[in-house]
């Protein structure tokens, strides 16, 4: 029986990546759709603790490759060893969820499997044979729906589109042996950026500057302090230097999916707007009446942020 085979990813720490629940769930839906049993894959230096997390969110079989070279995710060490696993399962769908290291893995493994690619899959249509996939194109300004028409299809799902898989029946977990990489690149170093704040991806609330900030973003950390929210920034703050690029939300940054969204001085460029329209409730804080931040959110406020997010935070003080 053909299979969907979704690669869930390892955390430095050894624990799942909680957006590889997202590509279960696209995963499952996908294997519905197109009649297939659904697989996933894990690679790890001992893969058996990270199989044993996975098992039990819905996909049939869970693969899982132990090496050495898997104890950090290395995209070329991985994409050899995901692709030989697609080939042996028969797989006609390989996917995962649309992280950096997603981005990276997928189309090494497309292009290994002489396979199409779709990357930040929203959702999926059709039965059979006749499955399309929709995905954004021009930083968001149009979606397109794409029809794969190789024997083998790849994709990354925008993990905001998809709700996080929940805990069955156990799943049957396989080993298998990954041939030895042949890779000339070698994991040397990790530099992780570490906060107390909530991860941006993960975050309940968010609460960005732009712009408008000039740079100053104290009032927009002291509100998502007071929020226990996760700080984001737009492209422009990124690029002043005024932020790192962590904290980018965006096309080209996080795409962000929060219960609130706050954006306290964003214009609301389109390449911004593409990175968190889909968050359940957005306010926009702005001292330009005509900006276009405003035509996508759910509550606007026109004021200077430097007035407004102080008011917001002591309101907030008074009501806990």
């Amino acid at each position: 029986m053909a299979t969907v085979l979704i690669f869930c990813e390892q955390l430095p720490d050894g624990n799942l990546r909680k957006a590889s629940l997202n590509a279960l769930t696209a995963g499952a839906a996908l294997a519905k759709a197109t009649g297939a049993d659904l697989h996933a894959a894990v690679l790890a230096k001992d893969a058996a603790a990270l199989a044993n997390q996975v098992k039990e969110f819905g996909a049939k079989v869970v693969h899982a490759g132990s090496a050495p070279q898997f104890e950090h995710l290395v995209a070329e060490q991985v994409a050899p060893a995901l692709a030989e696993l697609a080939k042996s399962t028969g797989a006609s769908w390989v996917g995962c969820a649309a992280t950096a290291a997603g981005r990276d893995v997928m189309p090494r493994v497309a292009a290994r499997l002489n396979a199409a690619m779709a990357s930040d899959v929203m959702g999926f249509n059709g039965s059979g044979d006749g499955v399309t996939a929709t995905r954004p194109m021009w930083a968001g300004a149009v979606v397109a729906e794409v029809k794969m028409t190789s024997a083998v299809k790849c994709f990354t799902v925008r993990t905001t589109e998809f709700a996080p898989a929940e805990k069955g029946a156990a799943g049957e977990v396989k080993t298998f042996a990954p041939a030895a990489g042949g890779s000339q690149t070698r994991f040397v170093e990790l530099k992780e950026v570490k906060s107390a704040r909530p991860n941006l991806t993960e975050a309940k609330i968010i609460v960005s500057g732009g712009r408008g900030t000039k740079g100053d973003f104290k009032e927009v950390e002291s509100l998502a302090d007071s929020l226990g929210a996760a700080v984001g920034a737009s492209r422009a703050v990124c690029d002043a230097g005024w932020q790192p690029n962590d904290l980018q939300v965006g096309q080209t940054g996080k795409v962000v999916a929060p219960n609130l969204y706050i954006a306290a001085g964003i214009s609301g460029a389109i390449q911004h707007i593409a990175g968190m329209k889909g968050s359940k409730t957005i306010v926009a804080i702005n001292k330009d009446p005509e900006a276009p931040i405003f035509q996508v959110a759910d509550y606007g406020l026109v004021a200077d942020l430097f007035k407004a997010l102080p008011e917001l935070r002591d309101a907030i003080k008074a009501a806990k």
